[in-house]
């Protein structure tokens, strides 16, 4: 794997238009204090109705059904941790993997200069992030929809976590993305009762 194809892969990137639409949510939004770093979750939104998770994995996560979108699709927002220990392990693996092709001027091949270990802790920790995602729909009992439908959106920028990072340690983030309810898993949200309203139920008496 080429590094070239890492920092592709590795930076997720944001329009300003988008950031200054966020500017206000943004000063409201707790610093994660995960590990010490610059960066800041994203401000949770309003409303949505939060989601029991129906599996003992994603502990401390959060989940939040933000309505839906149509044909049984809805918006999901999601707060949670990428383990630690696997990002280390995605580090390793990348590491090792990029080695197999490193050719750098000045150092012996395989070896990979430390100015190129920003570029693969960044993919590693986005393909963290993205597994987290995927282990987030089994935990809550949803379905991910299929192509670029089913894509995944991390609020954070994964180059500000990246700053200050120590690796093993766990990263907090939030997300977002579409997805469906697991019928065979999940109780889909129940629809209001009308106020005034008591259900009765018949029962037949013996003569």
């Amino acid at each position: 794997m080429k590094l070239s194809t890492l920092v592709a892969l590795g930076v997720a990137s944001r329009s300003i238009d988008a950031f200054t639409s966020n500017i206000h949510a943004r000063r409201q939004a707790r610093r994660c204090d995960t590990f010490l770093s610059a960066y800041e979750l994203e401000a949770e939104p309003e409303g949505g109705d939060e989601l029991i998770r129906v599996s003992s994995s994603m502990e401390g996560s959060r989940m939040k059904n933000m309505g839906e979108v149509g044909d049984g699709v809805y918006n999901f927002w999601l707060t949670g941790k990428a383990d630690g220990g696997k990002i280390k392990s995605l580090i390793q693996q990348t590491e090792k993997e990029a080695s197999r092709k490193a050719n750098f001027p000045g150092f012996r091949k395989g070896q990979i200069p430390p100015y190129a270990m920003p570029q693969i802790r960044t993919f590693a920790i986005q393909e963290a992030l993205i597994k987290t995602c995927e282990e987030s729909l089994e935990a809550y009992g949803l379905e991910s929809l299929p192509g670029s439908d089913g894509s995944v959106t991390i609020n954070e920028k994964v180059e500000d976590i990246v700053k200050g990072y120590k690796v093993g340690s766990d990263v907090e983030f939030t997300a977002t993305y579409k997805g469906k309810f697991d019928s065979n898993t999940a109780v889909e949200p129940a629809e209001p009762e009308e106020e005034g309203v008591v259900d009765v139920e018949a029962v037949a008496l013996d003569n």
